[in-house]
């Protein structure tokens, strides 16, 4: 089975600049190995750096030292060190990202939201709205929503929105970050069965999942991040 990520020694902290520069640890020392059709869950308690481990992985957050190697196209890359103009790429191509808020452009459709990752990776726009409509389809977004900007929606549809422009591509490696937490019951099961989907198609998925049901089911492992804390390092 290929692996399409390594995390290797990676560390980080942030500088509290308001506090006369004192640096906050996050995590130190995290390493795994991402596999192509499995779905690994980072576990461990709120505050303990799991979100800026996604984060570190997607390019959103700096490295303070260690190394993220993703395969990309040919090539495998330091994300540790990678330049913008590589990261925007890794976006594009190879690493697919659901986060927990819907961060959309005013006055963009909803359709054109979702269609937006493929109509960037050269995809016909009419040919990109299409599988964005069955996608908010399938996820029960009325059909009355598609074009109106979903600054206005509830959380629950502005996430159902978020999970389509996720999926909606074939990118190997796909991040995410509490995908299904202001969902009812009935999306949050059509949410498990596009995971699985995913993993039939070879993708590696890395994900947050603090609804205990759904992380036992969706996890083939769990990465306890409580592994990589500072504090227990000095103790």
């Amino acid at each position: 089975m290929s692996t399409p990520l390594v995390v290797s020694e990676v560390c980080k902290s942030f500088t509290m600049h308001l506090r006369g520069g004192i640096k906050l640890p996050v995590v130190e020392n995290v390493a795994f190995a991402l596999r192509a059709g499995e779905c690994a869950v980072l576990g461990g308690p709120s505050g303990a750096g799991k979100s800026s481990i996604l984060k570190m992985i997607y390019g959103s957050y700096a490295v303070d030292s260690g190394q993220i190697i993703v395969s990309h196209g040919e090539a495998l890359v330091n994300l540790a060190n990678a330049d913008p103009r590589t990261i925007i790429a890794i976006r594009r191509d190879t690493i697919g990202y659901v986060s927990q808020f819907l961060r959309a452009v005013p006055r963009v459709s909803a359709r054109d939201v979702v269609a937006e990752p493929l109509i960037a990776r050269g995809e016909a726009a009419e040919t990109a709205r299409q599988k964005a409509e069955t996608l908010l389809a399938q996820l029960n977004l009325p059909e009355r929503l598609w074009s109106l900007p979903p600054a206005t929606f509830s959380g629950g549809e502005q996430q159902r929105v978020n999970i389509a422009r996720g999926f909606i591509t074939d990118h190997p490696v796909l991040l995410l970050d509490e995908p299904t937490a202001s969902l009812d019951k009935a999306n949050r099961e059509i949410v498990i069965d596009m995971i699985a989907r995913k993993k039939e198609a070879g993708v590696a998925l890395l994900g947050i999942f603090h609804d205990q049901d759904v992380r036992d089911i969706v996890a083939d492992r769990v990465i306890d991040v409580t592994g990589f804390a500072p504090e227990r390092k000095a103790a």
